[in-house]
Parts: structure tokens; sequence; C-alpha cells
């Protein structure tokens, strides 16, 4: 199998990413593939992550402060933005393209011997868990695809289990309520696990101090965000942990909650340790955190900004950065797509849509994208004055960079799909 055979190997396999839908929620597929492969996941430890925003980042962030530490780093993420090897890497090196289709034959494999037929997602965790035992990393950070409970990751036995926050997200499969899809992220806790909570809302931290972990570290009560300021190309922040304050950590990331993540990130890495993490270290690891499509500017004069915002709250985030931390001198300009199953109109209201001069709508790169007309309509229902509709992420770019100014700035956002696109189209057209 070469690695274009693995890539469609994969596609001819169930997929969220392609239907939106999950059958019958069940783990008993991923635990028969990975009891056949002798259960790689067992083979190191692990810091498993969930939560509605922020995993990505606190990933990251998790990651690097690892490195640092000299440890050899397993990381799972999802989705990617260009390529599919992202997701599974070491070191931040997304896996080799040889090294990738050798893992997703040895999956084929045990399809054939087992009659287990994985789905899409499953397919590539198990390849993600049994790439890192064959290189024996020293721990793998592991993001939730969705949810925690059923999710294909929750096959592991994880040392840390990190909870970074809950909004409401994924409520065809978990809710209404905020404390339902709480429930549904407490799964990931184990009774070995140091819990490490980033929810502050007494209610919901209940939910996972009630979970059964082996100890529990709550924000605000534990450690919290002491002071935080805006600084070239990201935040410095003074972080206060269970045994620590660790004084103007300069975070290299944009917005505020990058500082709550940091927060996060740091007290599971001293849990995983327990222990302190000495202060060069701190330093060093979060000076290497890297975000690529959150909050990224890829262009200047105009000033072209993508950000990975998918739901509400992340949306909500988003324009608190643009509007608050950049506070651009010209006009402001919206290029917006979004999948099928969210609220359009919730979505373009958290980005303060109506507050863009033009808002440039589009048609997400994905089976689920949510059609540019549907888009359109949401648009001009919460009072968007200049819509401009276009059918691809690339005509929607072309269309307001034509129309900006040097001093304008251009907001793409929406979907990771939309910035996934948005991200080789604008390096190729900026050179």
């Amino acid at each position: 199998m070469n690695y274009q055979d693995a890539l469609d190997y994969l596609d001819a396999h169930a997929s969220y990413e392609t239907t939106g839908r999950i059958e019958s929620p069940t783990l008993d597929r991923m635990r028969a593939l990975v009891a056949a492969m002798g259960d790689p996941q067992l083979a190191y430890p692990v810091i498993h992550i969930t939560g509605t925003n922020g995993k990505g980042s606190t990933t990251q962030m998790i990651t690097r402060l690892l490195m640092a530490h000299g440890l050899t780093v397993g990381t799972y993420t999802s989705p990617h933005l260009e390529r599919l090897n992202e997701r599974i890497s070491v070191n931040c090196e997304p896996i080799p393209d040889d090294d990738f289709a050798e893992q997703i034959a040895a999956i084929a494999d045990l399809e054939g011997l087992t009659g287990v037929r994985p789905s899409y997602f499953e397919a590539i965790t198990a390849a993600a868990y049994r790439w890192f035992a064959d290189v024996a990393v020293d721990v793998a950070v592991i993001e939730v695809g969705l949810l925690g409970r059923w999710d294909a990751t929750n096959v592991c036995e994880s040392q840390v289990a990190v909870i970074t926050n809950i909004g409401v997200d994924h409520t065809e499969f978990a809710g209404p309520t905020l404390e339902h899809i709480a429930r549904e992220k407490s799964g990931i806790i184990k009774p070995g696990s140091a819990v490490v909570i980033g929810e502050t809302d007494p209610e919901l931290v209940r939910v996972f101090t009630a979970a059964g972990g082996a100890s529990n570290l709550v924000r605000g009560e534990d450690f919290e965000v002491l002071e935080q300021s805006l600084a070239l190309g990201g935040r410095v922040v003074d972080l206060r942990t269970p045994t620590t304050i660790y004084p103007e950590v300069f975070v290299p990331l944009n917005g505020r909650h990058q500082c709550e993540n940091a927060a996060v990130a740091l007290t599971a890495v001293e849990a995983f340790f327990a222990a302190p993490v000495p202060g060069e270290i701190v330093s060093d690891g979060f000076a290497q955190v890297s975000m690529p499509g959150r909050f990224e500017v890829l262009g200047h004069q105009p000033l072209v900004i993508v950000d990975g915002a998918h739901n509400p709250p992340g949306a909500d985030s988003c324009a608190t950065v643009f509007f608050e931390d950049f506070d651009p001198a010209g006009r402001r300009l919206l290029v917006v797509g979004c999948l099928k199953g969210r609220d359009a109109r919730e979505m373009l209201s958290a980005l303060r849509a109506d507050e863009f001069d033009t808002v440039f709508v589009c048609t997400a790169p994905s089976p689920r994208g949510l059609p540019s007309e549907e888009m359109y309509a949401a648009a001009k229902a919460i009072g968007c004055d200049h819509v401009v509709r276009s059918d691809t992420v690339e005509r929607a770019i072309d269309k307001a960079r034509t129309d900006a100014m040097a001093e304008d700035a251009i907001l793409v956002t929406g979907s990771l799909y939309i910035v996934g696109a948005a991200r080789p189209y604008l390096r190729d057209s900026l050179r």
C-alpha cells in the first residue's frame, strides 16, 4: 500500500467529517482493533484532552512543554488543515508518507483478519496509537475528536485528563444542556487520571470532580491567570499553578483566551511530572508554540488573518481578538463559511458580522459545507448591509482583496475547512 492507496482506503470508510452523522456510538470496534494490535495505546503514558474550544492550542502547548523537557512526544489532533499527516506527529513533525501508508496498511490487514470495519476516524486513531508505540514515544498527547465518552481516542488510560472548557456544540450527539455535554466529556476521566479542569462554572466543575479521577485541579481554585497583557505577537502572562507562580511568560498566540489555555497546559504538565516545571523550560516551551490557522496573520497591507473558529463560543473569541487586539484602522472585511449543522445566524452573530463593512460569504469546501446562498440569507437576517456571495473560498478571498485598501483588514473564518483552503491559496497568491 502506498500513500495514495492509504488515502483511498480511508475515504472508503464511513466518515463523520463527510456525513455529519455517527451511527450507534460505540467503542467496541476500536477496542477490538487495538486489542488485535496488542493494545499499543497502553505502551506509553497519555495526556488526554477534551473541551469545546482550546483543545488544539492546549495540546500544542503541552507538547512543546514536554519537548522542552527533552522528551519524545507523540501528538494526535484533528481535523487537519491541509494534509492528513498533520494529525499524527512526533516532536511536531508530521508522520512521513511512507510510515503513514505502512500504518494504514496494518489497519487494513486487521480489518481483513478480524472482520472489524473501522470508521475513517477510528482507522486513523488506531494508526496513530500503533505508530507511537513503534517509534517508542516517551508520552503521547491525545486530542479528543468529538465529545469524549464514545470518542475513538478513549481506549487509552490517561495519566492526565484535561478539560479546557464547556460550551454548546455537537448538540446532535449530546445535550441539550451544558451539563449533558460535560457528562459526555467527563467520559475520558479514568480512575488513575489526574484531572485538570479549565471550566469554572461550579455546576459543570462538579460533573468532572464526581467522575472518579485520582485528583482534581480546578481553574480559579488551584491554578489561574494572575495578570496578562498584550504584547507584540502574543501575550505576556503571570500564571499560578498548584505549586508555583510563573511571572512574565510570553505566549506567542493572539487572544486573552490563550492565557487561560496556557494555565491549563502548564498545570497539566505539572500534574504529569507531579512536580513544578523549571522556569527556563516554561519559557523555552511556550516560546516554541505555533498554531497554524488560529488567528494566523498571512498578509499585510491589507492585513489578512485566518482563524479556525467553527462554533459560536470560538467565533465570539475570534471577534473579540479581531476588534479589541487588532482594532484595524481601515475597513473590516469578513470572509466566512460554515458547515451544515451549525446555526449560521448564531455563528455570524457571534462573529459580530454586522459590524464588518462587507461580508463575503462562501461555501466551505466539504460535503457538509453550508451553501453560500444560506450563508447570504443568514447574514442579511442579522442586519449585515453589504453581503457578497461566492461559491468558493478562493473566489471570496479574491473579491475581498480586490475591494480592500492597504489600511483595511480581512478576517477569514467560520470553519477549519475554510482556513485549510485559504492558507495555501493565500501563501501562493501573496508570494
